[in-house]
């Protein structure tokens, strides 16, 4: 026993490092162990909760387009293509040999492949079909060929779209003009040569920081200026083509009005031509606020439902020809005669994107319905949205993509849920319980699709309407079943000069549904107007209600959290304190409290007033900083105190561009904390902390302001190096100096 402890005594003293490294190397075993436990846990939740392929890899794509726009210049599209490969090509050696793990296997490679993929579509987009702006507003004569014209009765001006000469460069430019109604002569059409004289200037980037960006838009459609006709123009060489199709839609759009006059002549050209110049601005305003605007802009509605009764017709009237419902299958022969006619519907009303959209979407539903599938799942609009963002990759960042896609997401993934399946399961019961269980029905869906459009509207329109799904259960069956056959039929009974009857009752349902939007809009609460969200709750409400809609069981009700987040972050949102337009002709200041919004020029009906006071998120009464008991004003400037955060802020606002003794004006910045002016000012004129004159706002843009907090957003933070953003060369940098809540953020983002 002795020597065998002794033997053990020394056996231990000659390994005395064993016990280290069996410890290490235990710790190595944990710790993969641990990994590998983990990776099997989350392959095991991509497959409990449904992991589908085609959907995720849509997102992806989608989230892609979204980082170009996001990011700021080429070096950083560069980079993320990069990680995504490289993410890729990582997963794909590691997981080479691990046959078990297919779900992880397919998102870890795919998902950043389909991202890259995503980032470099919008890119090629870009440099193909990107025009640069004319660098500065000018007047000039020019001859151009028209390409589209689109005739608005309602503001009583023609749009023409020109291919001409740049006047100074000589560069071919595509040019938008407005031509008042009166000025410009039934020839002149597509194919038209004409020449004209035209005030010019660059597409407008956004006003302020959250506002339409519609240089960004203009450069997808391959517009480098904009401007209105000075004068009649004049037609060098008539069109030499045929009818055409725009011409077809023209008359078209020509009959309807003849036939209706108003607005209800108006929506009905949408719905037959796609034509919406004829709508009123009041009524336009009723149908928005009401949350019906959706119907005068031809979509999915309405291409579903000119699809839907041609497949039906086409289906009956075949079934009647007992030799050939015996020898073809008639499905797909009704799928093929439905799907000529929404191509063609789609082509008549202009093949405008979201029409488009909608039309590739339809298809592959007859397409399903050809082949036995199931016609409406999220794989299949997965198809169609990819489909979409290959030819439009830009659509991703408008509303109009967003909210049609984010509606149909809603549909599906409410009725495929459970709960709904086993509520519309079919059981004995009388007609009213099984009605009373469909109108439920429709009036949740309602209810889903205002949630799921929500954040949406709040992030584009910087408000939503409240009373929207309640006004649609009445509205879609209205136009969907009465107001759109009754155009059907009247335009088919016209061929025989037979259609008045269906026109008047056409009419009639029209003027009911005017009705229903001015009586829904007027309602108290009918509009939630909030100040611009950010884009981060923007995502976080996105992506929230994606994991929602795409998850199966109880791993979708994650996607609550971060879109509670994001709805946490709206009741604290505030209206910012100044807001300032990229000319520096325009200022808004919000009162203390956020009750009412003080501005600098009284232009109550102006665009840049609705600007002012959507991003403001106000609907008040709006009053003359002249007025106002905080502000001293002369004929040149206004002098404001502005009570924030215990601190007085002394404002020096520019009203005109006369001419001001520079030593007058350099005591008066010398006390002023911020000076604003839509001229440029002498650098003598040095303020405490901010310096907003032209200068400085031809680099930055418009300028929102929270004073409370000493931060400055600006409309060059969001724009980088895209090539729809054009700065002016500066005179001189200039950085908002300290304050005493600390060092802000330069407007210019530097």
């Amino acid at each position: 026993m002795a020597r065998m402890a002794s033997d053990a005594i020394f056996t231990g003293l000659e390994g005395s490092e064993a016990p280290e490294g069996a410890a290490l190397q235990h710790g190595h075993w944990r710790r993969r162990n641990r990994l590998s436990s983990g990776v099997e846990a989350l392959e095991r939740f991509l497959g409990v909760a449904g992991f589908d392929r085609a959907p995720w890899l849509a997102v992806a794509f989608a989230a892609g387009i979204a980082a170009w726009f996001g990011l700021s210049n080429a070096k950083q599209w560069l980079a993320l293509m990069a990680l995504c490969l490289g993410v890729g090509l990582l997963a794909a050696a590691a997981m080479r040999a691990e046959g078990r793990l297919p779900f992880l296997r397919l998102a870890s490679i795919l998902v950043p492949g389909a991202v890259a993929l995503g980032c470099l579509t919008v890119w090629a987009k870009s440099e193909m079909v990107g025009a640069q702006a004319i660098p500065r507003p000018l007047v000039a004569e020019l001859t151009g060929q028209v390409l589209g014209r689109e005739d608005q009765p309602a503001e009583e001006r023609v749009r023409l779209l020109l291919a001409a000469r740049e006047p100074e460069s000589g560069r071919a430019i595509v040019v938008r003009v407005n031509v008042p109604i009166m000025a410009a002569s039934p020839d002149i059409v597509e194919g038209a040569t004409i020449r004209l004289r035209a005030r010019l200037m660059p597409p407008s980037p956004p006003m302020l920081p959250g506002g339409y960006d519609f240089a960004r838009t203009a450069w997808f459609l391959g517009i480098a200026a904009t401007g209105s006709a000075l004068g009649t123009p004049v037609i060098v060489t008539p069109s030499a083509q045929g009818v055409g199709l725009a011409r077809l839609q023209r008359r078209l759009s020509e009959h309807v009005h003849a036939r209706l006059g108003g607005s209800p002549g108006g929506i009905a050209s949408a719905f037959a031509s796609g034509d919406r110049g004829g709508i009123a601005k009041a009524d336009e305003d009723a149908m928005r606020d009401s949350g019906l605007t959706h119907l005068l802009s031809v979509s999915g509605l309405h291409v579903s439902a000119v699809i839907a009764v041609a497949y039906f017709v086409a289906i009956r009237l075949l079934a009647l020809w007992p030799w050939l419902a015996l020898r073809v299958r008639l499905p797909i022969l009704a799928a093929g005669t439905a799907a000529a006619a929404g191509i063609g519907y789609t082509l008549l009303t202009g093949a405008e994107v979201p029409t488009v959209r909608s039309c590739i979407g339809a298809l592959l539903v007859l397409l399903a319905l050809a082949l036995g599938r199931e016609p409406l799942s999220l794989r299949m609009l997965a198809v169609a949205a990819v489909c979409v963002m290959l030819l439009w990759p830009e659509a991703v960042v408008g509303p109009s993509f967003q909210m049609s896609f984010g509606a149909v997401i809603a549909i599906v993934a409410l009725h495929g849920s459970d709960p709904v399946r086993r509520f519309l399961a079919p059981r004995e019961e009388s007609w009213l319980a099984r009605g009373s269980r469909r109108l439920a029905m429709l009036l949740l869906t309602g209810v889903v699709i205002e949630l799921a459009l929500l954040p949406i509207g709040l992030f584009h329109f910087h408000k939503t309407g409240v009373y929207g799904a309640f006004a649609n259960v009445i509205a879609i069956p209205l136009t969907t079943f009465i107001t759109m056959p009754l155009i059907a039929i009247a335009l088919t009974f016209d061929l025989i000069g037979a259609g008045a009857p269906a026109w008047w009752l056409c009419g009639k349902s029209l003027e009911l549904l005017l009705a229903l939007a001015h009586w829904t809009a007027d309602r108290p609460g009918a509009v939630t107007r909030l100040p611009a969200i950010g884009s981060g709750a923007f995502v976080l409400f996105l992506g929230g209600a994606l994991w929602l809609a795409l998850w199966r069981g109880r791993a979708r009700l994650l996607g609550l959290v971060p879109a509670l987040v994001a709805a946490v972050t709206l009741l604290l949102l505030r209206p910012p304190d100044l807001l300032i337009s990229g000319d520096g002709h325009h200022v808004g200041i919000v009162e203390d409290g956020g009750n009412r919004l003080l501005m600098l020029r009284d232009s109550r009906d102006s665009f840049a007033s609705e600007t002012l006071t959507e991003l403001a998120g106000m609907s008040g009464e709006l009053t003359p900083l002249a007025e106002w008991r905080g502000a001293r004003c002369s004929p040149e400037f206004c002098a404001v105190e502005l009570q924030r955060a215990g601190r007085t802020w002394r404002l020096l606002i520019g009203r005109n561009k006369d001419p001001v003794a520079e030593r007058e004006l350099a005591a008066a910045c010398d006390l002023s904390d911020i000076v604003i002016a839509d001229r440029w000012l002498p650098r003598s004129c040095q303020p405490k902390w901010l310096k907003a004159d032209r200068s400085v706002l031809g680099q930055t843009g418009g300028l929102a302001i929270d004073l409370t907090h000493g931060r400055v957003a600006s409309v060059a933070q969001g724009q980088g190096a895209h090539g729809w953003w054009n700065p002016r060369a500066p005179d001189r940098p200039y950085l908002p100096q300290g304050s005493p809540q600390g060092q802000p953020k330069a407007p210019n983002g530097q």
